[in-house]
Formats: C-alpha cells, sequence, structure tokens
C-alpha cells in the first residue's frame, strides 16, 4: 500500500532508488529512540557516480545542486530501509551536506539546497531542518557532493 509520502513522490514523477550498498564497515542508516540517522549518502545512480570532481572545477554549481538531490533521494531511501514507511517522519531534524570544492568555490549553501529544496518538495514542511554545508579537498570516490539527514519519526 502506498503512503502519503510515497504518493507525493510519485506526483513529482520520483522514484525511491534501492539503498545505496556501503563502500566500508558502516549501514545506510541506524534507529535510535525515535530518530534515523543516515551514513552520508553519495550521488549515486544504479550503482555508479554520474559525476566526479570538485565543484568549482571539474563540476558546476548547478550540477552539483541536482547531485544533491540525488543524495536527498538516496538518504530517504535509506530512513524507508529501517522503518519501512516514510509516513511515519514526523520532521527532517537536520540535514548535513559537504562539498568537495575547488580552492575559490564558497557556493557551498547554494549546492545543498538542492538537498533540501527536494526534501520540502517531497515532506512539505516535515522536511524544513537545520542545515550545515560545508566545503571539504575530497570525498569518498571523487564525489563531487554528500549528505546525511537525521529525521525523526513519530510515534509506531
Amino acid at each position: 500500500m502506498s503512503g502519503a509520502v510515497d504518493a507525493r513522490l510519485a506526483e513529482l514523477g520520483l522514484t525511491l532508488p534501492a539503498v545505496v550498498p556501503p563502500l566500508a564497515s558502516y549501514q545506510p542508516a541506524v534507529q535510535s529512540g525515535v530518530y534515523v540517522y543516515t551514513a552520508g549518502q553519495l550521488p549515486m545512480v544504479d550503482g555508479k557516480l554520474a559525476v566526479t570532481g570538485k565543484v568549482g572545477a571539474e563540476v558546476t554549481a548547478e550540477e552539483a545542486k541536482d547531485l544533491a538531490r540525488t543524495c536527498a533521494l538516496n538518504a530517504l531511501a535509506a530512513v524507508k530501509s529501517v522503518v519501512g514507511d516514510l509516513d511515519r517522519v514526523a520532521r527532517v531534524v537536520k540535514v548535513v551536506g559537504f562539498v568537495a570544492s575547488a580552492p575559490d568555490f564558497t557556493g557551498q549553501p547554494g549546492v545543498i539546497n538542492g538537498a533540501s529544496e527536494l526534501l520540502g518538495e517531497v515532506l512539505g514542511e516535515k522536511g524544513v531542518h537545520a542545515r550545515s554545508a560545508v566545503g571539504v579537498a575530497v570525498l569518498p570516490l571523487d564525489a563531487p557532493v554528500e549528505v546525511e539527514i537525521q529525521v525523526e519519526l513519530t510515534e509506531a
């Protein structure tokens, strides 16, 4: 049975991907009490990165913003793998985004807006969150962007 969040995803023309398998020794998401924490999600599509490189050099800010959307979709898939139904999400509490940046690139917040906007489109007011957008020298697999989220669940 499809819930409201699944219906909203369909309305937006989006499909949750399969959960990205871990690249090392960790779980894609874990639940602790009423919270679910995701591991950092890369912009993986069909098991591979579509784009690699630094934002502000090989990757444009607009491309990176789209990749951050993919990261957020992957994060929602990880949450769903733990809780079974995204309608259990009471709210997204925190988003942390990492942007592999060229030395002079300062547009990290605009890049991570891709993830924030996706969460708002899918979850409405429940998608409004606190956030950090951090520039870093390099990310795993030379990914341009990585996003992790923390969500609060409704009581089961």
